[in-house]
Formats: structure tokens, sequence, C-alpha cells
């Protein structure tokens, strides 16, 4: 008679046998965060808006000793991140080169055999995320273990069997975490002619077995591209996730814009934008490192085109570069001296100013401004909610609004610096017509915000 063991049960036999203590079952705790009633937004589970204020930290698991790791996610919540992208299995050979403990995952690369000192140290992590506010957004994975067909180190070590045991394994180790957002992939698109879609989704639903089911779990997909191309119509994916890239003239908006108008309604989101310090187009010499201004534009086009949240990114900071390190991608000083960029400093700004009106009626609205430009450096971009706007302008160039479509008589206009956070009062105008709007300065580094707020619902100026 044939005897059938459950993947788990074969996880933990293996482990048995090399060991390894694997955590002790406990009861499903439900993720503190869902998706609003509206299908926009991520909220916590009293509803109360989360803003998903993210930064990229891909190699945190595998490179920094904990004392670091709580400098790096203390920096991190002083600046009001409320979101941290980290990979357990990292891009940069994190199946043989140690971590700071001198511990790899797996015994013999084999997901079937997990290390607990290992896991140890991204419990830690998490733990430490945890008490300071902080949600990990945790990629089981960087893509190279799937598909290293283009680049990466690999070595492929899954399938669609192991790749759902291995869910199985990490969803059950952190099913208690109510601050963990998964995020399957790592920087890979499917490969046609392939079961990669399969092997992902065996990992997700591993993990969403594990953790007792869809509503325990909120989670996505990290791509070269789009997420929405391949799991859009997939129960396990809660919400979109792009990748627009290290270039400055991608057209974001248009971008969000296509998942926004996806059917069904899902939240959508920029997980890796144009990262602070980080070679344009990848290319030094020619390019130079990104403009700090550029990696600013991306945080409003995104989210005034509808995105719920953005993702930060330093070159120095995801790869966690310091001296004795292998290099990639020309970084230009180590992690711990980037951390106070001018870049990760504003995105302080943006959230201050996401949240400062009603957040979950807020739509992409470009019917308010009457000429625009397709240029990134020149683009204006609307949201509104029912009685307020936010109109963005690249490089402080004047725009025309079609007045009315807020509710009240009168609207109070102010001026919102995405440099330093702070706003100019304005004048109050008559809601008709055509209005044009000059903002203080102009110049590539001279962004600002035109605040528009009905004058009856009596909103703080910023």
């Amino acid at each position: 008679m044939k005897v059938s063991i459950s993947p788990f049960i074969a996880v933990l036999v293996l482990s048995l046998m090399v060991g390894i203590t694997l955590t002790p079952t406990v009861a499903h705790a439900q993720s503190d965060l869902r998706v609003s009633d509206n299908g926009r937004f991520l909220v916590y589970t009293s509803g109360k808006p989360f803003f998903y204020l993210g930064d990229t930290a891909w190699e945190l698991l595998h490179r920094l000793n904990r004392e670091d790791a709580v400098r790096y996610l203390t920096n991190r919540a002083d600046k009001g991140f409320t979101v941290i992208q980290a990979v357990v299995l990292a891009e940069h050979d994190g199946l043989r080169d140690p971590n700071a403990y001198g511990q790899v995952p797996f015994v013999d690369t084999d997901p079937t055999k997990p290390n607990e000192a290992y896991f140890k140290h991204v419990d830690f992590i998490i733990e430490q995320a945890e008490k300071l506010g902080l949600h990990m957004a945790l990629l089981p994975t960087w893509g190279d273990k799937i598909n290293k067909d283009k680049w990466g180190i690999g070595p492929e070590i899954f399938d669609e069997q192991n790749s759902y045991q291995y869910g199985k394994f990490i969803g059950n180790r952190y099913k208690a975490k109510k601050n963990i957002i998964w995020i399957i992939g790592g920087d890979r698109n499917p490969r046609k002619g392939s079961n990669d879609v399969q092997v992902w989704r065996g990992l997700a639903n591993g993990i969403t077995e594990a953790a007792g089911g869809k509503d325990n779990v909120l989670m996505t997909f990290h791509p070269q591209t789009g997420s929405s191309t391949w799991f859009h119509q997939d129960d396990w994916l809660d919400f979109n996730m792009l990748q627009t890239g290290h270039c400055p003239d991608v057209n974001v908006w248009e971008k969000i814009s296509h998942d926004y108008n996806l059917s069904p309604t899902k939240p959508t989101m920029d997980g890796e934008p144009l990262y602070e310090d980080i070679p344009v187009c990848f290319d030094l010499k020619k390019n130079g490192y990104a403009d700090v201004n550029d990696v600013r534009r991306k945080a409003y086009q995104d989210l005034f085109a509808g995105a719920h949240g953005h993702t930060y990114g330093c070159n120095s900071v995801w790869q966690m570069y310091e001296p004795g390190r292998k290099p990639y991608i020309d970084p230009a000083k180590p992690w711990f001296e980037s951390l106070d960029l001018p870049g990760a400093a504003s995105m302080t700004y943006v959230r201050k100013l996401m949240e400062s009106r009603p957040f979950l009626e807020r739509i992409p609205d470009q019917s308010m401004v009457i000429t625009n430009s397709d240029n990134p450096k020149n683009r204006i971009q609307a949201t509104r909610g029912n009685g307020y706007a936010f109109i963005y302008s690249s490089s402080g160039q004047a725009f025309e609004v079609k007045m009315g479509i807020l509710s009240g008589k009168k609207v109070k206009a102010s001026w919102y610096n995405p440099r330093t956070g702070t706003a100019m009062a304005g004048k109050t105008y008559l809601n008709t017509g055509i209005q044009k709007f000059t903002p203080p300065t102009q110049g590539n580094d001279q962004d600002w915000v035109l605040i528009l707020d009905d004058a009856s619902q009596g909103f703080t100026r910023l």
C-alpha cells in the first residue's frame, strides 16, 4: 500500500534528521492590514487608512548584523517609512554566501532542509521592525533561485513541488506575525514557455495555506515590469506592483493608470522606481548618478496617478554596500552614509501630504488640468477627493485648472514644497471657470504641489 506524506511533514522529518528545530505551531493570526472596501487602498483591519511608504532593503536580512539592522530600521522609522522590502533568500549568492553570523539558509542549498540558525536572524529583524511600528514586505526568495537565464547567481533550486513546500514552511513560521506583507517574485518576469508561473503560484499557495487562508495574508508580486500581466486574476494577489526601473524618462503615470483601470479593481503601486544615487539607466560614464529631483518626481507622479503607496530606493542601501564588500552598479558611498540623502528625507514629506486630507476618497483626475505634457520633467499630475485637490507641477511650470469639479463655492489655494514639507498660503478663488496658477519658483529642482481646498471644509494648511 502506498503511503502519502504531506509536504510539511516531509519538511519536518528532513529538518529533524539534520538537527533543526522548527518554530512551534501557533494559532493563525490575521494580518493587521487588508484592502479597503473600495478596492483602491490598504487599510488596517479596523478600516483606518494605511499609507505604504516603502524602502528598498533587499540585502538587509543577508548582509547586516543585528546592531546594524536596528540602526537601519530606526533611521527609516524615524523618517516615517512604514514598510521595509527585504529578501529572505537574497540576490547576492544568498544560498551560499553566509549572513553576518556565518549562516546560510539551507543545508546543501536544499529548500527542504532549512537552517534554523539563519532563520533565527530573520526572526530577530522582523521582531525589531514590529517594535518600531514597521511592516516587513518579505520576499521569500529572489527570482534567480527560479530563473537566472539573463542574470543572477542562483542556483535555480525551485520547482512547483518544493516551492509549495518552502511556502508552507516560511508561511507557517511567520503566520503569527501581523506586520508581514508577502511579496512573491523578485525582479523576474515568468519566462514564456516555462512553468515559472506555476512555480510562483506554488510558493504563494503554500504561504496562504500555512497562514490559514487568503483572509490571513496580504500578498503581491515583484516583477521586472508589472504583476498584472500574469497574476491580476489570481485570488492570492491582493494588490499589483510595478517596477518602472532606473531611467528618468519613464511615464510612470501611464503604467499606474493601466493597472488602476483593470477589472477586478485592485490597489496598485510602484515597488521599484528610479533609485537615488544609482547610475542613470545603469550607465555611470554616460549619464552620471540619478538626479534626486527625478527620484522625487516619480513618487508624486505615481501617487497622483492612483497608486495607493510608493517605494523609495537608494543604490547603496538596497545592497547594504560598505568597504570590503563587492559593489554592484557603482554605489557612491557606504549604506550607512546614504541613509540621510535628500531623496530619502523628502519621502517624509510625501507621506505628510498624502495623509493630510481624507485618504480613501482620493482618485486621479487629469480632467482638472487644461493642458499637459508627456515629458516627466514638465508633467502636471492631478489627484483629488470630494473637497480637495493636489496638483503636481514637476518643474514649477504654470498651468490652468478647470474649477467647479471640487465641492464648495470658494476654494483656498496653497503651495506645498516637496523639498521641505512646508506650505505657503495662496489666495481664495471662486470655484468656477478656468484659473491659471503659477508656482512660486521654476526650474528642474523646483517642483511644487498646488493644494486646493473647499473653503467651507476647514482643512488645516500644512
